[in-house]
């Protein structure tokens, strides 16, 4: 496509880093406890982790803004209570959450997120990285998988202190890639929908892959550019429409 670049900006956490490990912890630490309760792990883990997303957008775009990571900590004991677990620091120890925060130091890549990435490279694509998240973790997932990530493409909304997805989160790295590529449109991947389709409203081409969410709910977020079931998949088709 003319007015696109070579430039294919990802979000990381939920996108090429999935949450499995973060989960299997919670069901290693609490599940039978969890269990006597009638409350799966997973499904904690998930409410925790959407929680702690809305929480730090709400505190983004209210001018409070808090890193994600301290953000996703504090909220622990709330969530076991929106579980409906009655006495929430007597059932979980500080101990219980310093083990679980330990873990999520290791969450892995998704399966294809290696390929992914490569498939872009070779094809001639700049590969970004945008997260919520702090550099330090998020770098530490990359280096831990073997994907080289240049310090300079790894960027955070904790350098600007405008949470995703606030459309002034992803203005910057719109206009840097834009200026730098004669005004040609990069690329922004997501497996948030809410998060590619923000990233769109500012002028990136959007691609979604539905590796987490299974619907895309176009309907509500918006048509994207290019939608795949799998990352290689996804990619083959932003090589495919940059071709074409």
């Amino acid at each position: 496509m003319g007015d696109t670049s070579k430039n294919v900006v990802f979000d990381i956490v939920g996108t090429l880093v999935c949450y499995d490990h973060l989960y299997d912890a919670i069901d290693r630490r609490l599940g039978d406890r969890l269990g006597a309760e009638g409350v799966k792990p997973y499904l904690l883990g998930q409410m925790w982790m959407e929680t702690a997303e809305r929480e730090y957008t709400n505190l983004s775009i209210s001018g409070r803004y808090a890193v994600y990571g301290d953000v996703f900590e504090a909220l622990f004991y709330r969530i076991l209570w929106m579980a409906g677990i009655q006495e929430p620091r007597q059932f979980a120890s500080a101990a219980d959450l310093e083990y679980i925060m330990s873990e999520y130091e290791g969450l892995t890549m998704r399966p294809g997120a290696a390929e992914c990435v490569q498939k872009l490279r070779n094809a001639g694509f700049t590969v970004w990285a945008f997260t919520a998240g702090d550099l330090r973790r998020v770098g530490g997932y990359f280096a831990k998988a073997g994907i080289e990530m240049p310090s300079e493409n790894l960027l955070s909304c904790d350098s600007t202190g405008v949470g995703k997805p606030d459309l002034q989160a992803y203005r910057p790295l719109l206009g840097k890639l834009m200026s730098e590529n004669d005004g040609k449109k990069p690329w922004f991947a997501a497996a948030h929908m809410w998060d590619v389709s923000a990233a769109r409203l500012t002028g990136f081409k959007g691609a979604y892959c539905t590796v987490l969410e299974k619907e895309p709910l176009t309907g509500l977020f918006g048509e994207m550019d290019v939608i795949d079931d799998t990352l290689p998949g996804m990619a083959d088709k932003i090589i495919a429409r940059q071709a074409a």
